[in-house]
């Protein structure tokens, strides 16, 4: 009996996936239209995608206790002293729900960059660094509410209220400056050409919440403070 040999598909080379490449097109396909650019790499490990829910919760848990801390400290406190919070807190609370408008346009911005939807001129980072300039700002004027009380004559150990919100405030502070610090990291990694999608995902999820909780908060000190 005779036996037919088919000859192997031939293999175009210049079809292959380059090295360093996952042949996915990256973030979604993100790449631009001439194929020079790649700056967001779709693949991430697992573990990191799930990290930044597992800080979410830890923080919640934290301001979860806290918070139950002031509530029952007030209810069986005699030396509890209400006072008037800072004005300047309630700016504090639009330019941090600004800030996420803008990383949330910066996201946005960066994929479309990536899609080649947008042109090459245009800085994908500009948002970013508004996003990260606001940041600043929210900082600056925690420190200038603090100052305030200060001048007020209350300080950490005036009374229980002026304690808890020191301690409530200044915990959200150092939490944000970590977000900015991731902010400074997708920066970085942008114009290096080497920024993950989960990466840039994780900081705005993460920033995201920050401005959640800070209005949680100012509306727990403003009912009970």
């Amino acid at each position: 009996m005779a036996t037919t040999v088919h000859e192997p598909p031939r293999i175009d080379p210049d079809r292959l996936p380059q090295k360093g490449h996952s042949g996915t097109g990256g973030w979604g396909n993100f790449v631009p239209t001439d194929g020079d650019l790649r700056v967001t790499l779709e693949y991430s490990p697992p573990p990191s995608s799930t990290a930044i829910w597992v800080v979410l919760f830890a923080v919640t848990m934290m301001f979860a206790a806290f918070s139950s801390a002031l509530i029952v400290r007030k209810g069986s406190s005699q030396d509890w002293q209400s006072f008037t919070l800072p004005p300047i807190l309630y700016l504090n609370t639009l330019i941090l729900l600004a800030s996420s408008v803008t990383l949330e346009v910066a996201r946005r911005r960066v994929s479309a960059f990536m899609r080649g939807m947008k042109s090459h001129a245009e800085n994908p980072a500009r948002w970013l660094y508004i996003t990260l300039a606001l940041g600043l700002l929210f900082v600056a004027g925690q420190y200038v509410a603090w100052t305030q009380l200060r001048a007020q004559g209350l300080y950490l150990a005036t009374n229980p209220s002026s304690s808890f919100f020191y301690v409530l405030t200044v915990t959200h502070v150092v939490h944000v400056l970590g977000g900015l610090g991731g902010l400074l990291y997708v920066i970085r990694k942008l114009s290096k050409s080497s920024l993950r999608r989960n990466a840039l995902v994780a900081t705005a999820r993460y920033w995201h919440f920050m401005g959640g909780l800070w209005v949680y908060l100012i509306l727990l000190l403003w009912f009970k403070v």
